[in-house]
């Protein structure tokens, strides 16, 4: 219990409770922002937006070339203020260039891409400036966290999702479908252009910082592509559904399944987010990482058994919400959820552990390996047990994904083999 209560002051007195209520806030009004968009656009127009906008969201980690996933890390680790403001100097600057040049090529790429919808072409076109104003607004946050302000990073979040409501309201009302990809668009780089001047940071053409090596690029670009294949590995599922049972509706059955499962994830990202520049600048201090890395597994380990005990005696309350149908899944719900505590108590902590010490390429051979599993296993458990089958898959993936990223990190940690 004294660990519990230890680790959840840290989190309070590092603004922790901040970075959770702006969360919540954001996920509140992104759906908001959602339901807005579904009522005065038309509904053919907008699931062209929404396709050609998931594309543009699979290719948004790797804007800047993943430069933010660098500034985050190799900031920690700078020892003054100078030195991370000539980083973020370097990074603002090389990874504008950088999103230019990706969205210059998804332009040129899309262009020979016969797609089935019309307009598609179109709204990939403007939308992939959304590449930039994300990444620019993103290293911005990073650099409120480098500078422990999470309380600024915490209302820059909130302020960004409001404002995004209310473009989406103003120029869908206005333009329909074209002002919602333009409220996409600006509302990123209009909360940058406010924040950036709480930063108090003296932009710099001259870098003199030894750390902007090869070294540097790499982590930022498998940064990025960890991030991608995150992303890849949730939307296999889906994709198998569809292509081995041929049936839409299951489709919308596991998608609906998972939804609470998938949302709750959140929560150990709150907690990290709020403490991965603190554990990254005391990465060498042995004692306070194993004691942080205690109290971490203590209480996530017990929020996982509250949680599962929860979602076991009111699985049937719980699926009721999306209808009555939805009930005759409740073993599979109940195997996600078993699934993410695996993401509680292992991935959440060591997948970034794992980034502070410079090994984040293995956070991306972890996942790829994960989708090669999930494909191959998809293929025999989907066609027996039906989209139970793919809940196992990814029930048994959490785990491992986040108990290799623990024997990872353990085996470099101990033999100090850091980059």
């Amino acid at each position: 219990m004294t660990q519990i209560k230890e680790y959840i002051n840290g989190f309070i007195n590092r603004s922790g409770t901040y970075v959770l209520f702006s969360t919540l806030a954001s996920r509140v009004l992104s759906f908001i922002g959602s339901w807005i968009a579904l009522q005065l656009i038309e509904a053919k127009e907008l699931g062209v937006i929404l396709f050609a906008y998931g594309i543009i969201q699979f290719i948004i980690p790797i804007g800047g070339f993943g430069l933010h996933q660098s500034l985050i890390r190799y900031g920690a680790l700078l020892a003054s203020e100078n030195e991370k403001q000539q980083l973020f100097s370097y990074v603002l600057h090389k990874g504008v260039v950088a999103s230019i040049a990706i969205i210059l090529a998804v332009v040129g790429i899309g262009y020979f891409i016969p797609f089935q919808f019309d307009k598609t072409y179109t709204y990939i076109s403007i939308l992939s400036f959304s590449i930039l104003t994300v990444f620019i607004l993103e290293i911005i946050k990073i650099q409120f966290r480098l500078q422990h302000k999470n309380r600024l990073y915490a209302l820059t979040e909130f302020w960004y999702s409001l404002l995004l409501m209310g473009l989406i309201f103003g120029l869908s009302f206005q333009y329909q479908g074209m002002g919602y990809v333009i409220a996409l668009i600006l509302s990123p780089l209009l909360t940058a252009l406010f924040f950036i001047k709480k930063l108090k940071v003296k932009l710099r053409v001259k870098n003199n910082l030894e750390i902007t090596n090869l070294s540097f690029w790499k982590y930022g670009f498998f940064g990025g592509l960890s991030s991608l294949v995150t992303q890849l590995l949730i939307l296999i599922d889906i994709i198998l559904i569809g292509y081995l049972i041929d049936d839409p509706v299951a489709v919308t059955h596991y998608r609906y399944v998972s939804i609470i499962p998938f949302s709750l994830l959140f929560l150990p990202r709150v907690f990290i987010t709020t403490d991965f520049v603190t554990l990254t600048e005391k990465i060498h201090q042995k004692d306070y990482i194993n004691k942080y890395i205690k109290n971490y597994m203590v209480f996530f380990g017990v929020v996982s058994i509250l949680l599962v005990l929860f979602s076991y005696i009111f699985v049937e309350q719980i699926l009721n919400i999306f209808g009555e149908e939805y009930t005759n899944y409740a073993d599979s719900f109940l195997i996600l959820i078993l699934g993410i505590t695996g993401i509680y108590i292992f991935r959440g902590l060591f997948g970034n552990l794992l980034s502070s010490i410079g090994k984040i390429k293995f956070n991306y051979y972890i996942i790829s390996i994960a989708i090669l599993i999930n494909i191959i296993s998809n293929y025999y458990l989907i066609p027996t047990y039906g989209i139970k089958g793919a809940a196992i898959t990814s029930a048994i993936l959490m785990w491992f994904t986040g108990v290799f990223s623990w024997l990872s990190f353990l085996y470099f940690y101990k033999k100090n083999r850091y980059e």
